[in-house]
């Protein structure tokens, strides 16, 4: 099963949970803390210059790969409307294929995986909470600002044959917009669902360095998430 099936699945999952029950909250209780836990589906819409420098044959560009990793989060209530939520996560390994020509020289590139990166991207979202506060299922909007670092930045054996040897990976740290939508349903007591779609402006500079021939690129990741996860209050 693909990710994008199993992400619409566990999606649909938490929608008809939604469906089947009251519409009103079991309790009026209201804390002013809450942690999330669950899975995090990445859709990467990669846009790159090709990369340029020496002996680099036109059209040469790369694309990241989509991936699932486990999503965490704090949020505070500041408001029967309005919430602060620092969102990450466990820092997921995304690789990168080759995206161009089929070879570069003799070395297969197209749709072949050249590098890794693990990457820390924590986001804080302002987010405004729809319905009363008694409701069981809220909608929730909410914008705020990512900050994205990069490390363990490694090529493949196919990578280092396609730049022409061992080649060491720099990629600068990336600060951009991020906005939110979701759905929040109080289970009962201390226990919620939600549900979110996310979107962040994620850039960088790759600057490859083989043997100190070196070939740099602007990519713009244009990363999308799908959240379904589980809260405890407190």
């Amino acid at each position: 099963m693909t990710t994008n099936n199993k992400a619409l699945l566990a999606a649909a999952a938490i929608a008809a949970a939604f469906c089947a029950v009251p519409a009103f909250a079991d309790d009026a209780a209201v804390y002013s803390n809450s942690l999330r836990l669950g899975s995090e589906s990445v859709f990467y819409h990669t846009k790159a210059d090709d990369i340029t420098g020496p002996y680099v044959p036109p059209g040469v560009n790369i694309k990241a790969e989509n991936l699932e990793t486990l999503y965490a989060a704090y949020v505070r209530r500041l408001s029967s409307a309005f919430d602060l939520e620092l969102a990450g996560g466990y820092p997921p390994q995304a690789k990168v294929d080759g995206k161009g020509p089929a070879t570069v020289g003799s070395v297969p590139y197209n749709r072949q995986n050249v590098s890794s990166a693990r990457w820390i991207s924590p986001t804080l979202f302002l987010e405004y909470k729809f319905l009363p506060e008694s409701s069981n299922l809220r909608p929730y909007i909410g914008v705020g600002v990512n900050y994205t670092t990069f490390y363990d930045r490694d090529t493949t054996a196919l990578g280092n044959a396609a730049f022409g040897g061992p080649t060491k990976l720099s990629l600068n740290a990336s600060v951009g917009p991020a906005g939110t939508a979701g759905l929040a349903y109080h289970v009962s007591g201390h226990w919620n669902l939600y549900a979110s779609y996310s979107i962040a402006r994620v850039n960088t500079n790759l600057v490859a360095d083989t043997a100190g021939v070196i070939r740099t690129t602007h990519i713009q990741f244009g990363p999308q998430v799908l959240v379904i996860a589980g809260g405890y209050s407190f």
